[in-house]
């Protein structure tokens, strides 16, 4: 009971992330597939995807990144500031993107039309869920992560520069890596109801 209480209480946003890893790049890359792999989807559907950047690819998307909100700020004032963020994920390790297959989506609508209006909202459900799984067995490693979301203004770059299908829809990214800094402490309340 308790290892499974620690195991959500321990999954934070850490903004302070290193090149460095407490485990191999290999068993890193193993508990990210592990991770989408199984996290359950509707229908069994299995529209959650994930693309893992590394290295100069994983530097690439966060140039990427300013490039297009650069065209987005008003001064000089903000574009540091947003440098500096942007700075701060690309300093990780290396970055998941997460991804929903909509021809999946689009199949399971046809197939069962009276379910049509539920599908997105499942087929999203199920890609925050795997993030939510890489997230926990990543933090569970000792691994830091946090998650972004500059979609849908980087889209176009990024299906152009990984060669990203049509079909597959950015959602989220997830920069990894060293944890320099432990999150700051978040005060949580309860939002379960019990009706017996």
């Amino acid at each position: 009971m308790t290892e499974a209480k620690n195991l959500y209480q321990n999954r934070r946003s850490v903004y302070a992330l290193g090149k460095n890893l407490p485990i191999s790049e290999q068993d890193a890359l193993e508990i990210i597939d592990n991770a989408v792999k199984y996290s359950p989807s509707a229908f069994n559907s299995q529209t959650a995807h994930a693309v893992v950047l590394l290295g100069e690819n994983h530097q690439k998307l966060w140039d990427i990144t300013f490039d297009e909100l650069e065209k987005f700020l008003p001064n000089e004032e903000a574009k540091a500031a947003t440098k500096g963020k942007i700075d701060s994920f690309a300093a990780a390790y290396g970055t998941i993107l997460f991804f929903e297959d909509h021809d999946v989506v689009k199949g399971l609508q046809e197939q069962f039309p009276s379910y049509a209006d539920n599908f997105p909202i499942w087929s999203e459900q199920s890609t925050g869920i795997a993030s939510f799984a890489v997230w926990n067995a990543l933090a569970e490693a000792g691994v830091g992560a946090n998650i972004q979301h500059y979609n849908p203004v980087i889209d176009e770059k990024v299906a152009a520069e990984w060669n990203i299908p049509a079909n597959l829809v950015l959602r989220a990214q997830m920069p990894f890596g060293e944890k320099l800094q432990e999150a700051a402490p978040i005060e949580r309340t309860s939002r379960v109801r019990v009706v017996k």
